[in-house]
């Protein structure tokens, strides 16, 4: 048998195979990612809930269905949780006290389609509360605490946000890989400030049913993986029409495996002008000049794009995003479930139960959506916002009669320190400025870690396809992963 140290740094692939060959058993897997969970956890606080017992009997039936020759495509690979992610008599709370200690009496689709192919859940992981964040400080849990340290130090770094538990979990092998969601950046920015490869697909191509709404326009589930192909393998278990969720697109799921490793000889990539921004950090810029050489050298073809309107996407995205988290989030009233607070009339009930249950970020977020759309001023900011959108879209539009893909940088920095930006949300938000515009667009992005910057943290760059052609971002990202042959790995000090 494989010792647990050898299984814990498996990717989806890996595993599959040495089940497959009896190598070990989804039951040794299980058990030795709830071990290592064990471990880290109390120092990385990625995990909110663990299900040591359910992930046994998980892993005990998958076992029982490889042997009957029913195995899925997922069968007895350990997973971790967004606690985003509605899970059938298992908690969820979205990392808010406002959702105290509500137990769903359903499934969020996404989950249901990982556990129809044989996945096994270790438990719910740490976020931004509501998915409302980009360090993980704003959960009710408590941040989470990047894997990686830069050299020389051990201050404690952000593994971004939202899905800072995934990404954290999926780096530190707490998992083999974990679901998240991508409202305005929350799958690839923490996949850039972790190693580990993100992709937020075409808006559609999950059903947001049963996953706690945070902006219906802009949310998408997606996976954060070890490797591109990983990610391709989980997407499609985790993808599919659902007539739950109007917003849902009915069409086929392609083998987005099948993608990875093929040739990008003659694709054309776009690198937008506009991402270039004053101040970038150099070594940004050097690992984006050098992705351009490694695809050029992947025989794609290069062309520099105009996307004029991406100045306008953070200040747009900042106003949707808001306008709808605040009718979302009207529903948490200390009525029906989660968190009551005591008060001498029925107003007084409401206004307490919300205090009490919403942090910061997420009241100032509630406070900006009901001003943009409150009747003086909805014209000024949300209905413009919706037509900058528009535009942002027309202009992804206009590059995509040019080029197949674009690439840009994940993320504006390497992961910052705890607590550096929570006092100045305007500097946190600037973390989402590469990202943003897929969401207004409803495009795929994938964030694929590349390089190492001075303090060996890594960093990421970013590709972004034609709505539902996650299928060529994935063969670029394949190409980009082989050519910077990233293979850094947080060394562990918990």
């Amino acid at each position: 048998m494989a010792a647990s140290t050898d299984l814990k740094g498996l990717t989806i692939k890996a595993a599959l195979e040495g089940l497959a060959a009896k190598r070990f058993s989804a039951e040794e897997l299980a058990k030795t990612y709830i071990d290592a969970i064990a471990a880290a956890n109390p120092h990385l606080n990625a995990y909110v809930l663990e299900t040591p017992d359910k992930a046994l009997e998980m892993a005990r039936a998958s076992d029982a269905r490889r042997a009957a020759g029913e195995a899925g495509p997922l069968e007895g690979i350990s997973l971790g949780i967004k606690d985003l992610f509605c899970t059938e008599g298992v908690r969820a709370t979205a990392a808010s006290k406002i959702l105290g200690n509500f137990v769903p009496p359903y499934e969020s689709t996404v989950t249901a389609h990982l556990w129809r192919d044989g996945a096994v859940m270790l438990g719910k992981l740490n976020m931004d509360e509501f998915a409302m964040g980009s360090s993980n400080e704003t959960s009710a849990f408590g941040a989470v605490v990047n894997p990686w340290r830069t050299r020389g130090s051990n201050q404690a770094l952000t593994p971004g946000g939202s899905s800072g538990g995934s990404a954290a979990a999926v780096a530190a092998d707490l998992c083999l890989a974990a679901t998240a969601t991508d409202t305005g950046g929350s799958i690839r920015q923490p996949a850039a400030f972790t190693g580990t490869v993100g992709i937020k697909p075409t808006y559609g191509r999950c059903s947001r049913y049963g996953v706690v709404a945070f902006a219906s326009s802009l949310d998408q589930a997606g996976p954060i993986a070890k490797t591109v192909e990983d990610a391709a393998i989980l997407l499609r278990s985790m993808s599919g029409h659902d007539p739950k969720d109007s917003t849902s697109l009915d069409v086929e799921v392609p083998d987005f495996a099948g993608f990875v490793g093929k040739s990008v000889k003659g694709l054309r990539v776009g690198v937008p002008d506009e991402y270039r921004l004053d101040g970038m950090p150099e070594e940004i810029a050097k690992l984006w000049d050098q992705g351009v050489e490694w695809l050029k050298a992947a025989g794609c073809e290069i062309k520099r794009v105009s996307l004029p309107h991406t100045k306008y996407a953070l200040p747009a995205y900042y106003i949707i995003a808001p306008a709808e988290a605040s009718s979302n989030l009207a529903r948490y009233d200390g009525m029906r479930f989660g968190l009551r607070a005591e008060g001498a009339n029925l107003t007084e009930v409401y206004e307490n139960s919300r205090a009490e249950g919403f942090g910061e970020e997420v009241t100032r977020r509630i406070l900006i959506g009901a001003y943009v759309l409150s009747a003086g001023y909805y014209d000024a900011y949300y209905l413009k916002a919706q037509k900058v959108r528009r535009r942002i879209a027309d202009d992804f539009d206009a590059a995509f009669q040019e080029v197949d893909a674009l690439l840009t940088p994940t993320a504006p920095s390497a992961a910052f320190a705890l607590g550096d930006r929570v006092s100045d949300p305007v500097a946190m938000y600037l973390n989402d400025v590469f990202t943003v515009t897929t969401n207004l667009a409803g495009l795929p992005g994938i964030s694929v870690p590349a390089g190492l910057d001075a303090g060996g943290l890594p960093l990421g760059l970013q590709l972004i396809g034609r709505a539902l052609d996650e299928g060529t971002i994935f063969s670029l990202a394949g190409a980009l992963e082989e050519a910077a042959g990233f293979r850094g790995k947080a060394t562990p000090w918990w």
